[in-house]
């Protein structure tokens, strides 16, 4: 299964940033931590160089991501040209705060009431922008919630005479390159439900999973992981969960949420589903979405 989703707003929010982007100093990328280089937009990346604008990278909800890895994504970062990276969770009030003398190093030219800074504030759905909105302006300003594109407006906040914040809705690609990033974006929830299946999603993230971290499936589900897949997985979840429809068939589209549900939350452990190495590797094989799939056959303008 290929993943793509790009809704009709998505389209017109994109035109919309190219506009802003002439108007701000510092983009401020907001990126989940578990899945740091494939919740990246490259469509962001073309908008600042076309701008020329530095980039603060927020790596968000690192509450929930693996410490080590976070560490080796930040060293990463750091290596790329305009780009300072930053790790946090946009839950915390003391973490938000160190966002604007961050971002005034990389713009150390708007720092007074006639030149303020100017931010802009974007990434892909569900990673925490309207969180970070709402901590730095400290009040709701911008809906919260834990489902993909609830922001579809972009905004301007004056949060004081010296710094200006706009918030954009959240941007995801028109083709997803990498089978992969596809699954790993459904897995954190940055994808419409429309565009996915549960199950399938459930079972490249029990792949992952295996890979990386057996010792907590097999903590938290009571089973041994050894000789199995992502499928097998779901699976076990379900039989372990008491997941049965009518007549004793394994509800696997229950067991396959229970899954994903439990890894969004942080419930199953601080987990990262891909390192610098595994995303270059991923690279080298490059095993890319077929030319034949289209953004088009998944535009959805309701969404």
């Amino acid at each position: 299964m290929s993943i793509q989703w790009f809704p009709g707003h998505m389209a017109s929010a994109r035109k919309q940033a190219a506009k802003t982007m002439a108007l701000v100093d510092v983009v401020v990328e907001v990126v989940d931590a578990r899945i740091p280089a494939a919740s990246s937009n490259p469509m962001i990346h073309e908008l600042r160089r076309e701008r020329q604008r530095p980039c603060l990278k927020v790596l968000n909800k690192t509450d929930i991501a693996d410490p080590t890895v976070t560490a080796q994504w930040l060293t990463h970062f750091q290596q790329e040209k305009g780009v300072t990276a930053v790790a946090l969770s946009c839950n915390k009030q003391s973490d938000v705060a160190r966002i604007p003398a961050l971002a005034q190093k990389l713009a150390p030219h708007r720092d007074d009431n006639i030149k303020p800074l100017r931010l802009m504030i974007m990434g892909i759905p569900n990673v925490g922008k309207s969180t970070l909105m709402n901590a730095m302006v400290k009040r709701k300003v911008a809906q919260v919630g834990d489902q993909p594109a609830v922001t579809k407006s972009e905004q301007r906040i004056d949060i004081s005479p010296r710094l200006t914040v706009y918030d954009t809705p959240g941007l995801l690609w028109p083709k997803i390159k990498y089978p992969l990033d596809g699954f790993m974006l459904a897995a954190c929830h940055a994808v419409g439900t429309n565009a996915v299946m549960e199950e399938e999603v459930a079972a490249a993230l029990g792949d992952m999973l295996l890979a990386r971290y057996p010792a907590t499936l097999e903590k938290r589900y009571g089973l041994d992981a050894s000789n199995m897949d992502g499928v097998a997985i779901v699976e076990a979840v379900g039989k372990r969960r008491g997941c049965r429809k009518k007549g004793g068939e394994l509800d696997l589209e229950k067991a396959a949420l229970i899954l994903l549900t439990d890894f969004r939350s942080g419930i199953l452990g601080r987990i990262s589903l891909e390192t610098p190495d595994t995303r270059q590797a991923m690279m080298d094989a490059q095993v890319e979405v077929p030319a034949t799939d289209t953004a088009d056959e998944n535009i959805d303008d309701q969404a």
